[in-house]
């Protein structure tokens, strides 16, 4: 058996920001540190290398210049010029690829997708929550895929989904649906920024359990409450149970489903306790 190919990590910021109207890597979330070095941090838990994609243009630019660069060499293709000068320069490592602007991708969710990873494939990737198609921005990229995936620019096609839509990849479910949301205008900025992600742990208890298929996960939520936490969570599992019968305790300690949640707090939901 060949050795699985080392996983190298890769943050697009070459885009125009035009949507935006400012430079969507350089975009501060909550914390004050720009979107770029979240980005790059994130990736530097998952990845044994990381690099930044940027345009040639951009190559001088302050926040880009504190990291190691990969610079396009096709233009006006879209992402793809980023992972094709990344697949030419190191083309035996396979890349985990991910877009500057997914302010609200958690830790759990790239750990799942690594772990997921078939390096016998051409590439391992979400279906997206929204529409079931593939999300090419947060995947990875075998070595095998550079031939075809150059083939494809070849005969002038551009389309990442629609890529990986007719490679051979591994679709997975996102454990997380709002991880891969996009921030590409001020208004979506503006909303993510009002209503900042937060970081919870969810604890699950008896049919609640069974139902979400397990005990407990850490989720990057904007939920300002338990209640519209459970609502949120009953999107993503079969829950059969309405609030007015469960119990929620918050950091250990029986709370209100009004009460308003923090980042780093503990949210275990309770089930009445059958029998007498």
């Amino acid at each position: 058996m060949n050795d699985i190919p080392p996983l190298f990590g890769l943050v697009l910021a070459g885009g125009r920001s035009t949507r935006m109207g400012r430079d969507k890597a350089a975009l501060p979330y909550g914390d004050g540190v720009p979107q770029l070095e979240r980005a790059v941090a994130l990736l530097g838990r998952h990845a044994q290398r990381v690099y930044v994609s940027v345009r040639a243009d951009q190559a001088a630019d302050p926040l880009r210049a504190r990291f190691a660069q990969i610079r396009d060499v096709l233009e006006n293709i879209g992402p793809m010029a980023g992972l094709l000068a990344a697949q030419a320069q190191h083309p035996q490592v396979a890349w985990l690829v991910l877009a500057c602007d997914l302010p609200l991708l958690d830790d759990a969710s790239l750990a799942h997708l690594v772990s997921k990873r078939d390096a016998t494939r051409a590439a391992t990737a979400y279906r997206s929550s929204h529409d079931g198609l593939p999300e090419p921005l947060c995947a990875i990229y075998e070595p095998r895929s550079r031939e075809t995936l150059s083939a494809w620019v070849g005969a002038g096609k551009q389309c990442p989904r629609k890529f990986l839509s007719s490679a051979d990849t591994v679709l997975l479910a996102e454990p997380n649906p709002r991880a891969l949301d996009n921030i590409n205008t001020p208004t979506e900025y503006g909303a993510v920024t009002t209503a900042r992600p937060k970081h919870i742990t969810v604890q699950y208890y008896a049919l609640l359990r069974e139902q979400a298929g397990r005990r407990d996960e850490a989720i990057t939520t904007t939920a300002p409450t338990p209640r519209e936490l459970y609502a949120e969570l009953a999107g993503r599992y079969p829950f059969s149970l309405a609030t007015d019968v469960l119990r929620v305790a918050i950091n250990s300690e029986f709370g209100d489903w009004s009460a308003p949640l923090k980042d780093g707090d503990a949210v275990v939901f309770i089930p009445p306790v059958a029998g007498g």
